[in-house]
């Protein structure tokens, strides 16, 4: 038995009957590379015989009563992979987007809390003979860099599948603990509460001016007191973030959500990247940027101040891989919206990444994690929510417009029992009041990128998805005339 960390309890606390924890891939293959039949079958038999490199897989939930602590991971005692695989198939001529509208309405479900946290539906049907895989992994198991591994340990370097020696020691199942058990534990982690509020407390306050410059304003004294602890990048830190508008995303979200999903050449991004002396992230941002900026010109809602993203960034460490869970922080950055220059947008973009850089390197990077262990989760879950809520009612202007996440990926090909993977499209999860999310995903010479948002706020995201590529051909074109 192990208990979840604070930070991925959180992923739990956050769900309603609109908000959902899971994260998911769409895999895309093409079977024609595989040695012999490639289907479900094939799939299953790779998934049994590499079950013990995936510990995610065969755990399940048992909560704390009363939400007293943060929950526990028990080895399921009832785990039945046929459960997990789903078989189904998009109706010819399956183009990209009846796969896309599938795939929206498989992610509009909820996980089952009574079993381990994921579900991998294979999809035929699709056009040229390939096949799709969408894998749906609960948020609170794996954060971006962690189901990257999931997948390479379920795939291979070469069509030809690697031999995996069985494992050490036999898989046991744990029997699920009594509600009177969990209470116990519950209130052993009560008892140790006031323990993690001092250790919060005293980072917090040895990094204030960081966090609240993080958060966008500036407390009266920071500069002098910067200069009397003799903290270095005052002059970067000092500038504060600019405060989020409201868009036409930014609003009450329902179960419904869309889908869409390009990928973009990312030797057309290290071009841009190369000539103007920026990194491939910097110009993802403008790509992101470029397109958001049309989307809502075209909707006649472009708003005078410029959008903000929330950017994940993984604080991993190398002792810390294989381990799943996340271990993840995050910062705000300025997408420059207001500038209609799309050179001139990329620098600034470039600048706001190195300020934000500069504030989330100036904090501790276990500080998000502390703080999520410190709030019980019943307390956790009821602020999050209200908070959300007000967000999504205009009481209050959200802290950022829209999550964009860059992932990276591997850069060889990849077999799923001999077939090979064509793409990897990133689905993320979205909330009240920031109902977009943007994930990208290097795979090869290629970034995947995948879009989610709520169908009623942005019904037509296929048009913002489309409107990267133009954003991108902007930038190689004004990159090659500078």
């Amino acid at each position: 038995m192990k208990q979840l960390s604070g930070l991925d309890a959180s992923f739990l606390s956050i769900e309603d009957a609109n908000t959902y924890g899971h994260v998911s891939g769409l895999a895309i293959y093409d079977p024609s590379t595989a040695p012999g039949a490639y289907g479900l079958e094939a799939v299953k038999r790779t998934l049994e015989e590499r079950m013990h490199l995936l510990p995610p897989y065969r755990r399940r939930i048992v909560e704390v009563p009363f939400g007293l602590d943060h929950p526990y991971w028990i080895e399921d005692p009832n785990f039945d992979l046929d459960f997990h695989i789903r078989h189904s198939a998009v109706p010819p001529p399956g183009n990209r987007r009846q796969l896309a509208e599938m795939v929206a309405r498989i992610f509009a479900r909820p996980l089952d809390r009574s079993r381990p946290l994921w579900e991998l539906y294979h999809i035929e049907g699709l056009e040229r003979g390939w096949v799709a895989q969408l894998t749906k992994v609960h948020h609170c198991a794996v954060d971006g860099v962690s189901g990257t591994e999931l997948l390479t340990t379920l795939l291979d370097l070469a069509p030809e599948p690697r031999k995996v020696e069985p494992p050490v020691r036999r898989w046991r199942p744990e029997p699920i603990p009594t509600q009177v058990e969990m209470l116990g534990r519950g209130l052993l982690g009560v008892a140790a509460t006031p323990r993690k509020g001092f250790r919060l407390g005293r980072e917090l306050l040895r990094h204030l001016p960081e966090v609240t410059r993080t958060l966008g304003f500036e407390l009266p004294g920071a500069r002098i007191l910067d200069r009397l602890v003799g903290r270095r990048g005052t002059q970067m830190l000092s500038e504060a973030a600019t405060p989020a508008p409201r868009t036409l995303f930014n609003g009450a979200i329902t179960p419904h959500r869309r889908f869409a999903f390009v990928d973009l050449s990312l030797d057309d991004v290290k071009d841009v990247k190369n000539a103007l002396g920026m990194t491939v992230n910097d110009v993802v941002m403008g790509v992101c940027a470029g397109a958001l900026r049309r989307y809502l010109e075209s909707h006649h809602a472009l708003p005078v101040d410029p959008l903000v993203a929330m950017v994940p960034v993984s604080v991993r460490t190398q002792a810390q891989r294989d381990t799943y869970g996340n271990q993840v922080s995050a910062m705000t950055a300025s997408l420059h919206t207001d500038v209609g220059d799309p050179l001139q947008r990329l620098e600034r973009i470039h600048e706001s990444m190195l300020v934000a850089k500069e504030r989330h390197h100036a904090l501790p990077a276990t500080l998000l994690q502390d703080f999520t262990q410190f709030a019980p989760p019943a307390v956790a879950a009821l602020a999050a929510r209200l908070a959300a809520r007000a967000q999504a009612s205009n009481w209050m202007n959200p802290p950022f417009n829209v999550v964009i996440s860059n992932v990276p990926g591997p850069r060889q090909p990849l077999y799923s029992a001999g077939a090979r993977l064509v793409s990897n499209y990133p689905i993320s999860a979205i909330t009240n009041g920031v109902g977009l999310n943007v994930t990208v995903v290097s795979y090869m010479d290629r970034l995947d990128f995948g879009l989610v948002s709520c169908r009623e706020l942005v019904p037509d995201l296929w048009d913002l998805a489309d409107s990267l590529r133009d954003a991108l051909d902007e930038l190689k074109v004004a990159a090659k005339a500078r």
